[in-house]
């Protein structure tokens, strides 16, 4: 089985783009996968687009699968989309549409592999068949202890999502004027960084190193960029910073960094913005001129 990308740019906001996706589809696609809160970019999609995809994947004849493990922290008056509405037909959705939800984020239980899988009921009797081949015994006691608990949690849920999206705009009124953010949301802001004539991987080694301000760049979420970079490292190494600073401007896909805002205070927020601030004289290297 093959993955293919379907690019999103910094100039829409990271938002997928439905004619590029029908572009990509051939004779041999099975499926159309959306992540939304994305990781790691953080961007949310908007219930008109999602439906389009649904159309675009209905006459395609191909499935649907959406990521929505970030679905709860979305602060809004209506649902993240109305795939799963009866409005127009019994149950339309299940023809297309795969949903794929995790109870990690939401309800504070990393570690213990709990998920949803939301699909037709003939899809699911295959799942399972397949599930029996790779995982004999499922966490069982978690789901039986979190089950009974799920109608109380939400109003916790929900506080969390408020405080989440008030420290993400805290997040972007103190980050320093020459720091960009592309989209954010779920727990993730992709930020573009100032350092024009460096990747964006140069740039979170030196933050996590020498200033404790652990981020990842957009290179390690594209499996063929990491491929075509990648080279063996001696971490222990004496690094001459100058050196990762290149003769012109590098692409923009090495310029975006993914920052987690969804584990830390508000004044921790501050500090990581005010580090970033500081990085611009620590590093010495040529910014990008201000807009």
């Amino acid at each position: 089985m093959k993955a293919i990308p379907l690019q999103t740019r910094p100039e829409s906001g990271f938002i997928p783009s439905v004619d590029v996706c029908r572009m990509l589809i051939g004779p041999k696609t099975k499926a159309i996968v959306l992540v939304t809160p994305n990781n790691p970019t953080g961007a949310t999609y908007p219930p008109a687009l999602i439906a389009t995809f649904a159309t675009l994947a209905r006459e395609k004849n191909l499935a649907l699968i959406i990521d929505e493990t970030y679905r709860d922290f979305i602060i809004t008056s209506s649902p993240p989309h109305t795939l799963f509405s009866t409005s127009t037909a019994p149950h339309p959705w299940r023809s297309t549409f795969i949903h794929l939800f995790s109870f990690s984020k939401s309800y504070c239980l990393p570690g213990h592999r709990l998920g949803a899988i939301v699909a037709s009921p003939h899809l699911l009797a295959s799942i399972k068949a397949i599930l029996d081949t790779l995982q004999i015994c499922p966490p069982r006691p978690i789901q039986l202890a979190l089950a009974p608990l799920l109608p109380s949690l939400r109003s916790f849920i929900t506080d969390t999502a408020k405080q989440l999206q008030t420290r993400h705009a805290l997040f972007k009124a103190s980050l320093p004027h020459r720091w960009r953010v592309g989209a954010q949301g779920g727990y993730f802001a992709f930020v573009r960084h100032p350092f024009s004539r460096v990747k964006a991987e140069e740039v979170s080694k030196r933050l996590a190193e020498e200033l404790g301000v652990v981020t990842l760049p957009s290179i390690f979420f594209s499996e063929e960029t990491r491929r075509r970079n990648d080279v063996d490292v001696d971490v222990l190494a004496v690094v001459d910073w100058t050196l990762s600073e290149q003769a012109s401007e590098v692409e923009e896909d090495d310029r975006w960094i993914r920052f987690s805002v969804a584990n830390i205070n508000d004044e921790k927020v501050k500090r990581v913005c005010e580090r970033l601030g500081e990085s611009e004289n620590i590093f010495r290297w040529t910014l990008e001129d201000p807009c």
